[in-house]
């Protein structure tokens, strides 16, 4: 799938339209990969699916394997008869950009409603593949879901400042929790058997329209996490459960302090002991849910800035070492070849390039990065090589347009003769500048195909609030989009092998 001259569209779930809110995996999301199809791509790329935690960033979730809730379609849930019509009457929102606190609250009291009748009725198929389902991922699932429970029991805080035993995983209070707080449970047991039923279906919706999906993974967990409460030896944590080392990034170009993102560091040590299981046991689950994952933050695994918890700052952070090439020979053996696309972002050293090509990895060239210096910068399409990603921009950049918006003269003048007008036609003219370069796929974020200004713009890095908001408007994926879109991938070689015309 990463081999093959195509393209493809950058759009998370959420950032579809929807009657409640936020984009969800119903009928939009269907259409959506119609519109895929219809334009000639190959590929939809989306960003982490994970329950979402502070900010509601898809980057920090509770938990490396859960699904997100927010994304469940009630529409779907209405006709499989677990939410009736009066359920649904007054909950729809307007349309335009999300409110996540409007929505958490309606769509969580929905989904209680919906589990509450589910769970209700007894003895039909469904039921024996919700049962399925909890047996299938009793792994991860069973953990979760009383992570979750407990995390409301205790006013929301974050776990390691629970009561000891809750905290530190006391075999007969963690029991007593289950038996006393078993409805709950049942509740995040249904909407993950929900989540990931709906999920599966728009899944071979798209394969059968030969569509393709590539996903995304943190390379990082949330502190805050089911991952870090169930595993706490895999992290650098004190007797109490709070992070002594966290990732970052060092003091470069852009932040003299460098950049502090919270995360616990990992235990290397220990997971290189047991085989990298809980890694193994990621990819497995989530190369489930997707044909293709990209690894975020990949430099991370030959080496991580590693910050101790109680700096304020990036500053004071060392490098330390990372076994990924360990982790990813352990993975080929366990899984085969795998297809990771690494992102290969930022500073990256020869060491971090020869783990990335000695694993055959594509990894992302960003035009939005190629201008403003000499003719020997990597992001430029003729230092591209083949066995790579070329994008516009991603979910962290501002739009196309937004970014030309806002260069300066002299960065302007570069984008220009470099092109090859005097007045480029902006985005088009860089979305034809990626789609004709050699990289062997080419992905677009919607934003840019819909000419949208920086009011778009999904992600600003370091901004706690107010990111992932953005949705598309009804009626705006229309049949000339398509045609256009169609045509610029024919004449690019980027047509699916069987659709040459």
């Amino acid at each position: 799938m990463l081999r093959a001259r195509s393209s493809g569209i950058l759009l998370h779930p959420s950032s579809l339209p929807g009657r409640f809110g936020i984009g969800d995996l119903g009928s939009e999301a269907f259409r959506f990969i119609d519109f895929l199809k219809q334009a000639g791509q190959s590929l939809w790329q989306i960003l982490p699916l994970g329950p979402t935690g502070y900010g509601d960033s898809p980057y920090s979730t509770y938990s490396a394997f859960a699904g997100n809730p927010l994304l469940v379609s009630l529409e779907l849930l209405l006709e499989q008869g677990d939410l009736l019509p009066e359920d649904l009457d007054g909950q729809e929102l307007p349309q335009g950009n999300i409110d996540f606190g409007e929505v958490h609250d309606r769509k969580e009291r929905l989904l209680h409603r919906a589990a509450e009748r589910f769970l209700g009725r007894q003895g039909d198929e469904r039921h024996q593949r919700f049962d399925a389902f909890c047996r299938n991922h009793e792994y991860w699932l069973e953990d979760y879901s009383l992570f979750r429970v407990l995390r409301r029991h205790f006013g929301q805080k974050h776990w390691n400042l629970w009561p000891e035993p809750e905290r530190l995983r006391d075999p007969e209070a963690l029991q007593r929790a289950r038996e006393e707080l078993a409805q709950a449970c049942a509740y995040h047991r249904y909407a993950q058997f929900v989540f990931f039923e709906q999920w599966q279906r728009l899944k071979e919706y798209a394969a059968q329209n030969g569509i393709s999906i590539l996903g995304d993974i943190p390379i990082y967990v949330a502190e805050d996490s089911c991952d870090v409460w169930a595993n706490p030896h895999l992290y650098h944590l004190d007797d109490r459960g709070a992070a002594t080392e966290v990732a970052g990034v060092p003091p470069d170009y852009f932040s003299e302090t460098g950049q502090r993102w919270g995360n616990p560091m990992y235990r290397w040590d220990r997971m290189e002991q047991d085989g990298f299981g809980w890694w193994i046991a990621r990819l497995r689950h989530n190369l489930g849910l997707t044909d293709a994952l990209r690894i975020d933050h990949f430099r991370g695994l030959e080496s991580a800035w590693s910050i101790p918890a109680d700096s304020p700052t990036a500053v004071d952070g060392r490098w330390v070492a990372v076994p990924g090439d360990k982790l990813l020979q352990k993975v080929a053996e366990n899984l085969g070849e795998i297809p990771l696309v690494a992102e290969d972002l930022g500073v990256i050293t020869p060491e971090v390039e020869k783990i990335r090509d000695d694993f055959g990895l594509p990894g992302m060239k960003i035009l939005q990065f190629a201008f403003g210096s000499g003719s020997d910068n990597p992001y430029l399409p003729h230092n591209v090589e083949r066995n790579c990603l070329i994008y516009t921009g991603t979910h962290d950049n501002n739009t196309s347009l937004g970014w030309w918006q806002g260069l300066g003269e002299q960065d302007r003048a570069h984008v220009a003769s470099y092109i090859g007008k005097p007045s480029p036609n902006m985005p088009e003219d860089l979305i034809r500048l990626a789609m004709a370069g050699v990289a062997g796929l080419c992905i677009l974020p919607l934003q840019d195909l819909l000419g949208l200004d920086g009011s778009g713009r999904m992600n600003t890095p370091g901004k706690a609030q107010g990111n992932w908001c953005w949705r598309y408007e009804p009626g705006a994926l229309k049949p000339e989009l398509a045609r256009r879109l169609h045509e610029m991938t024919a004449i690019y070689g980027r047509l699916p092998a069987k659709s040459d015309t």
